[in-house]
């Protein structure tokens, strides 16, 4: 198998671990108790933080490695921020769980939701590419 096949597969299983986190994390939030909160919380968190490093490390690997994409395209520069949105909120609603704050966690969820589905579709359709 090529490197390339390689790095497709990790970006597109870490992306999966990426909405495997978000969709635990809305389990938690939606379902509101503190026995949700004990049980969710650390799975949420490794899975969202497992699948968010590793879309970043092998998409940039990726951008890399393949002669047509550069890291400066508009789609690639896109995916970035909007990665970086996601973990923003992803990083506050975590916090916020942990500690048991009045963190706004639906707006936060929804926040991440908006920001990885985009992240998706910009992946999907490379916009300018």
């Amino acid at each position: 198998m090529s490197l390339y096949a390689w790095l497709l597969f990790l970006h597109v299983f870490a992306a999966f671990l990426l909405v495997a986190g978000l969709t635990v994390y809305g389990a938690l939030v939606l379902s509101g108790g503190e026995g949700a909160r004990r049980a969710l919380a650390q799975p949420a968190l490794a899975l969202w933080n497992a699948g968010g490093l590793g879309v970043l490390v092998f998409g940039v690997w990726l951008a890399l490695n393949v002669d047509g994409y550069a890291l400066w395209d508009g789609w690639i520069i896109a995916a970035i921020v909007l990665w970086l949105i996601a973990s923003g909120a992803g990083g506050r609603l975590a916090r916020g769980v942990r500690e048991g704050g009045a963190d706004p966690a639906g707006l936060l969820l929804a926040v991440m939701a908006l920001a990885t589905l985009a992240l998706l579709v910009d992946m999907l359709f490379k916009p300018g590419a």
